[in-house]
């Protein structure tokens, strides 16, 4: 890898320069060199912005385990209910909860995780499987 463009990775991320070492393997590299090609752009390149992208969703997930984890047992509930497309009155009734007590909830839940609309919690826990939860 280009030491120009990994060195200004490391740097943007704050890490030591001697942290340059890794290893890729065969199918991997070859997969990146692919990628390079189709862009147009060099392999460093495309590797430092994958990196950096990898880094970012890492974050963002990071991110969102510690908001699950600021909810209430109840909010956690509530908010796998939502991400499993139950609207508010089906929440309500399979809980035993007022409708009005649920949309209170869902209002803290999308505070805590500083969203606006019930989709946007859905689209930021896409990947998370609440299959438990029904």
């Amino acid at each position: 890898m280009n030491t120009k463009y990994w060195k200004q990775l490391l740097k943007s991320l704050r890490l030591a320069p001697s942290a340059n070492a890794f290893y890729l393997d065969l199918s991997l590299s070859e997969s990146l060199q692919a990628l390079a090609q189709r862009e147009k752009r060099s392999k460093d390149e495309v590797a430092a912005d994958l990196i950096t992208a990898g880094l970012a969703e890492r974050q963002f997930a990071d991110e969102n385990i510690q908001r699950w984890q600021s909810l209430t047992r109840r909010e956690q509930e509530i908010a796998a209910l939502v991400c499993l497309n139950y609207n508010n009155q089906q929440i309500a009734d399979r809980l035993v909860l007022s409708p009005e007590t649920v949309k209170t909830h869902i209002r803290n839940i999308l505070h805590k995780f500083d969203l606006k609309r019930k989709i946007d919690l859905h689209q930021a826990l896409a990947n998370w499987d609440f299959s438990a939860w029904q």
